[in-house]
């Protein structure tokens, strides 16, 4: 659905803001690309509806590469891609109502039409009876439930998100993640999201690129990430003090064993295992976790061997 190649983004003042980026993002996933204030997720959002345009490379959204249309083509092109910003791009002087309308108005759809595809919007996203209401009368979760209603109105298939819930509480943030779950399920929008925040990416995405420098360092799903040895995704979702102590083995995991594998080394290997440290999540519903244990006994040396032949596990071991 998104493809970016090559792309490279020099400002004039001789800065490098993209540096041969490169990005796939498949038709109906949230994709998240997480990365540090400076590390180029913004102007690479940016470039993708060419709000930026790129200083070489090229962007293709559905088919249709963008940086070879004309102004005309890419304005045609941007009502199939919806936008919702950070700190949520509000015409104060508008009504809730008004600011949904506002890119239907655009389009020059009739009055008619806009009241009532208005009114579908407020209702999917929650805002059914604030129709009248004006952005200062708003929390930020409802400021920003207006943005998506607003960025869907053109029914676009491609929805970008810059930093959508970096200025909201927890709790919002979580309301918020979930009405871009719903959404992405029940529209089959594609969503491509930018964050600084690791709770964004274990809550909604599918797939994740983490750029450093205005490079993309790794991307890929969540379950295939988890499982490539020395992933920077595991590293930032389970941390471990490092180095790790002589002597002991670091696992990592993504699926459900067919066996709880701890508890079968001690019954089959009579071994102690020692768990150091490591945490479990749920990466969009496949469980995963990163321990480090140390295995004492007569039968550490075969225990440690029944791991290594174990499909599904990652071994780090420390001298």
């Amino acid at each position: 659905m998104i493809r970016v190649s090559g792309l490279r983004k020099v400002y004039g003042t001789g800065v490098v803001a993209l540096d041969g980026v490169d990005l796939d993002v498949r038709e109906g996933e949230i994709f998240g690309v997480l990365g540090q204030s400076g590390a180029g997720k913004s102007t690479l959002l940016r470039c993708v509806n060419l709000l930026e345009r790129p200083t070489s490379g090229t962007v293709t959204v559905a088919g249709q590469e963008l940086t070879a249309l004309d102004l005309a083509g890419l304005r045609r092109a941007r009502q199939r891609i919806g936008m919702i910003h950070q700190h949520f791009a509000l015409l104060s002087s508008r009504t809730v109502a008004g600011n949904v309308a506002f890119p239907l108005e655009v389009a020059g759809v009739p009055r008619a039409e806009r009241g009532k595809r208005v009114a579908e919007l407020l209702e999917l996203v929650g805002l059914d009876g604030k129709a009248s209401a004006y952005p200062a009368q708003l929390s930020g979760g409802q400021k920003q439930r207006v943005g998506i209603a607003r960025a869907l109105a053109a029914r676009p298939k491609v929805l970008l998100s810059d930093e959508a819930t970096s200025a909201l509480d927890p709790a919002t943030t979580q309301s918020i993640l979930a009405l871009l779950k719903r959404l992405n399920a029940e529209l089959g929008l594609t969503i491509l999201l930018i964050t600084h925040e690791m709770h964004v990416i274990k809550s909604v995405c599918d797939s994740v690129a983490i750029m450093r420098d205005g490079r993309v360092a790794e991307a890929g799903t969540l379950a295939e990430l988890v499982a490539r040895p020395g992933s920077l995704l595991t590293r930032e979702i389970f941390p471990l003090p490092e180095p790790a102590p002589a002597g002991s083995v670091t696992v990592t995991f993504a699926g459900q064993a067919d066996e709880p594998v701890m508890s079968s080394l001690v019954r089959k290997f009579d071994v102690d295992v020692n768990i150091l440290g490591g945490s479990l999540e749920d990466l969009g519903g496949v469980p995963a976790g990163r321990l480090r244990v140390r295995l004492e006994g007569r039968n550490a040396a075969g225990a440690l061997d029944y791991l290594r032949q174990r499909d599904g596990l990652i071994l780090e071991e420390a001298p």
